[in-house]
């Protein structure tokens, strides 16, 4: 009976392909390994890759923003120019003093010449002779748990210090918040469109293994078969495909954040360095960075499955 339905349907050279195989329930309808397989692994494994590189990226900028903020609101700094007729000196012990004696202050630091010089070798470069420079001399202020009233610290120093500037950042942090915040979204939707983009990728290769098995999907649909076992050969392939191809690509990001935090340490002591450490803190994902990598391979697999098990039921469903 089956035979005649196939032969009525056009489907014998299939059909007797179809039929070679004895039914076997540990023969796949979809073919295990294919050139389009291959290639659909391939562009998975970019594609995570892409996906790992932009989620590990957000994650080092959001952290950073964190270390950032937490870092700089609990510190003011003092900044005492050089004017003439004036002893800096006295003016730097007179600032610090002032700021010791102001309520909410745990502890304050001066920095000397060298230490003010060497703040300025990131932008002029080390090796130069900056002594006959005005460069200004910096006080950082360490806030304690006690709020801290900067506009009598500002009046104080007006008054007896009035070459000393109070600076509590807020620009600065306003700034870095709004950055990070840009760049957190610029990544996520770089995330968004990778994922897009493997969605379509899936799709197509989802289409073209149905079309290449079309006539053996067509009788089994005519002769019975469940849609549910043929949509769960489809999704059984896909699934193995997804999860090859998410592996794959995520090795090779959590190779590439590992290789770049080594590199990081390698050129600590670059003013280059210094300043991507501030900027990433050090290309140091961290046990959670890595889990998130891993979730992220695993849900690309289950992904792939999800997209072609809905379109070959959609398709089925089309059937009648």
């Amino acid at each position: 009976m089956i035979d005649r339905i196939a032969q009525k349907a056009g489907l014998s050279p299939q059909w007797d392909a179809f039929a070679g195989m004895s039914l076997k329930r540990n023969k796949p309808l979809v073919p295990a390994q294919s050139i389009a397989g291959r290639a659909l692994v391939t562009v998975i494994a970019i594609m995570t890759f892409l996906a790992s590189l932009a989620a590990g990226s957000g994650l080092l900028v959001a952290q950073a923003s964190r270390d950032w903020t937490q870092t700089v609101s609990r510190e003011m700094t003092i900044q005492v120019k050089p004017v003439a007729g004036r002893d800096i000196e006295a003016d730097v012990r007179q600032a610090a003093e002032l700021a010791r004696a102001a309520p909410g202050v745990a502890n304050v630091r001066i920095f000397d010449k060298g230490q003010s010089e060497h703040l300025l070798e990131p932008w002029l470069g080390a090796g130069l002779d900056l002594g006959a420079l005005p460069i200004p001399r910096l006080i950082v202020v360490e806030l304690g748990a006690a709020r801290m009233d900067t506009a009598l610290l500002r009046k104080a120093l007006a008054e007896r210090a009035p070459n000393a500037m109070l600076d509590d950042h807020r620009l600065w942090l306003e700034r870095l918040a709004a950055m990070a915040r840009a760049l957190v979204g610029l990544v996520t939707l770089i995330f968004a469109l990778v994922l897009v983009a493997m969605g379509l990728a899936i799709t197509f290769a989802t289409h073209g293994a149905m079309a290449g098995n079309r006539e053996i999907v067509d009788v089994l649909h005519f002769v019975g078969a469940e849609d549910r076992f043929i949509a769960s050969q489809f999704q059984r392939h896909f699934l193995w495909l997804g999860l090859r191809g998410g592996c794959i690509g995520a090795g090779f990001a959590m190779a590439a954040f590992a290789l770049s935090g080594l590199l990081s340490g390698w050129f600590a002591n670059s003013a280059e360095s210094d300043q991507l450490q501030a900027m990433f803190g050090g290309f140091s994902l961290g046990l959670a960075g890595y889990l998130a990598i891993t979730l992220l391979a695993v849900a690309v697999a289950f992904l792939t499955a999800a997209i072609s098990r809905a379109i070959v039921f959609r398709h089925l469903r089309a059937m009648g």
